[in-house]
């Protein structure tokens, strides 16, 4: 199922993690709606690098969020973000231009330096940007 241009339902849900532990990963008519709005705003990314966006994690139900060690308030339990790479671009390049464009955005986390976490808010976004790093945990901005 198309959810926008260039993003699929089977791409913002597949795991790997319930696909190796044989979890269930469907998602309800809610967390699509909200899946569709992520995928608008991947489309916007998109467009502001000019070039291709991968995920490596949407949706992820409980026991799949469980599985990979996420927060238990995470986004990705409610289908409201991606986490995201750009063909030919660190992680850190993506992220200061997601950051330094009209993309509309709750939490942009540059995670680790090996990928971009790009959340939506049910409501009112915080346009907050962080830095998480092994050892250091969550930092303001991207440093």
């Amino acid at each position: 199922m198309k959810l926008s241009t260039h993003f699929t339902l089977e791409e913002l849900t597949f795991s790997e993690t319930a696909a190796r532990h044989n979890l269930d990963n469907v998602p309800s008519q809610k967390v699509i709606e909200n899946l569709k709005r992520v995928a608008t705003v991947l489309e916007q990314i998109r467009a502001v690098v000019n070039r291709p966006i991968m995920v490596s994690s949407g949706y992820r139900s409980p026991a799949v969020n469980r599985a990979v060690g996420g927060s238990m308030s995470s986004a990705h339990m409610q289908g409201l973000s991606a986490d995201i790479r750009a063909a030919g671009m660190t992680p850190r390049e993506l992220a200061e231009a997601i950051k330094h464009n009209a993309v509309k955005f709750d939490q942009l986390i540059l995670e680790f330096d090996r990928w971009v976490h790009v959340g939506l808010a049910v409501d009112e976004p915080r346009n907050q940007v962080l830095t998480i790093r092994f050892g250091t945990g969550y930092m303001q901005g991207l440093v």
